[in-house]
């Protein structure tokens, strides 16, 4: 065991942790056993220790330990240690223990590197030196954008591609006529590939909105210290390495970051996130309708709909032998159901905020950055075993459409629809002497 101290005492740290005091606290209070911190989130605050260091180096401040920090970020970045970052995603503090988790390990990856003792922090400090210049309220509300723009890069990409299988099977089944229905009754005419074509077009518009959503994700407030005006380092140093942070950030993330011009706003306000949530959570409303349709088409498959039929991808009862289950559209509608829950969570925790910071960041993250995920997961999955290997049961489609009363819908322009209306009542039931009536009636006309 080694000892490191904090302004509330020493503590006993494992000889061989990566992690420090700080960290060592973190576990025990917010002990939840709930998730750990979302490894994107982890590697963007690495990437900001990156650019800080760099920006320091640049200006001449301890440009040794400095570069021993660079190569101690990039090492995380490529491969994050097992043990090192265990925090809890729900945690107090607007974040400070995952901000003090990546300082610690850095710092001591950056004193092995230099052939120092862990936990050496007279040589590399995880506060003077990691932490130079910074506060958790600009790292991590940096940080957070950038992993939710890469993994919003995702989704949308993951919606192109949804959309343009949709749209296969829009032309695919452009020929198959089959009955359409409102609110669960007969209706009109349509095709299954018009029903396809109105899900790409609601997938369309989700990647549109995802697409535009990261121009509001790319303001920064790093370099804003505490609470967006304060500075942490002295005056003219400081002013130099705020100007330049942002640069080297960009350049490192190939993200277009631009600095907030009132930062303070950034440290303070949410309500960005709740913007961005809304929008998945739109996705998910999206995704969960598509799904259920799935499910009602392809019941059966002797006593339900039975208009498509989706690949049968596992075993679905272990008591009735036969049986196969829709999987992908139920795991895909618990998805959205999460994603809904996510977003209820997240502007709760939004509103939330007092003052100058948001004390309930971590849930903000955990939120976002879970649905984000989820989504980008499972629209891939929809896409692969479900949209892309359905087919088509154009005899099933026909019988229903047969058996309907929905052709008599063509002739009310002329016959009126009192009239038809009347026919139905007298001859619905048998749809040939119905059909046989509309005719000799129309052709009177």
């Amino acid at each position: 065991m080694r000892i490191e101290h904090d302004f509330l005492g020493g503590r006993e740290v494992p000889d061989g942790a990566l992690y420090g005091v700080h960290t060592l606290r973190a576990l025990e209070n917010f002990d939840l056993g709930y998730a750990p911190v979302h490894t994107r989130l982890i590697r963007a605050v690495v990437l900001v220790k990156k650019a800080a260091a760099l920006t320091w180096e640049r200006l001449g401040v301890k440009p040794e330990v400095s570069r021993a920090i660079v190569a101690a970020c990039d090492n995380v970045i490529a491969e994050i240690p097992a043990g090192a970052f265990l925090v809890d995603a729900l945690q107090g503090g607007a974040g400070t223990s995952t901000n003090m988790n990546v300082n610690e390990v850095i710092a001591n990856l950056a004193l092995r590197a230099l052939g120092k003792e862990l936990g050496d922090y007279g040589a590399v400090s995880p506060l003077d030196d990691v932490n130079r210049g910074q506060s958790t309220n600009d790292v991590y509300p940096t940080a957070l954008r950038i992993a939710a723009i890469e993994l919003l890069r995702e989704v949308s990409s993951e919606c192109a591609a949804l959309q343009e299988s949709l749209q296969q099977k829009e032309n695919e089944f452009a020929g198959i006529k089959k009955l359409g229905r409102t609110e669960m009754m007969d209706a009109v005419p349509v095709t299954l590939g018009a029903e396809f074509g109105a899900y790409a077009q609601s997938i369309g518009r989700d990647r549109w909105r995802l697409y535009k959503m990261e121009e509001r994700l790319r303001q920064v407030n790093i370099g804003g210290a505490a609470v967006g005006r304060e500075d942490s380092a002295p005056e003219p140093l400081f002013r130099k390495y705020r100007q330049r942070v942002i640069e080297v950030l960009r350049e490192l993330c190939g993200i277009g970051l631009a600095a907030a011009e009132y930062p303070m706003d950034i440290t303070q306000n949410c309500d960005v996130f709740v913007e961005a949530s809304g929008l998945l959570k739109a996705l998910a409303v999206n995704l969960c309708k598509i799904a259920n349709d799935f499910r009602l088409m392809n019941s059966g498959p002797r006593g339900g709909l039975g208009e498509i039929r989706l690949e049968a991808l596992q075993a679905g009862s272990s008591i009735m032998p036969g049986k196969v289950n829709p999987v992908m559209p139920e795991m895909v509608i618990q998805v959205a159901i999460k994603v809904e829950a996510n977003d209820y969570a997240l502007c709760a925790a939004a509103s939330r905020g007092d003052f100058e910071l948001n004390a309930f960041s971590p849930l903000i993250a955990d939120s976002i950055l879970g649905s984000l995920s989820l989504l980008s997961r499972a629209l891939r999955l929809f896409r692969t075993r479900c949209v892309d290997t359905l087919k088509a049961d154009e005899a099933n489609c026909a019988v229903h459409l047969e058996a309907s009363r929905a052709f008599a819908y063509g002739y009310v322009p002329k016959l009126g629809y009192e009239r038809v209306s009347a026919l139905i009542s007298q001859y619905g039931e048998d749809s040939r002497a119905l059909r046989s009536v509309l005719d000799s009636e129309a052709a009177l006309l």
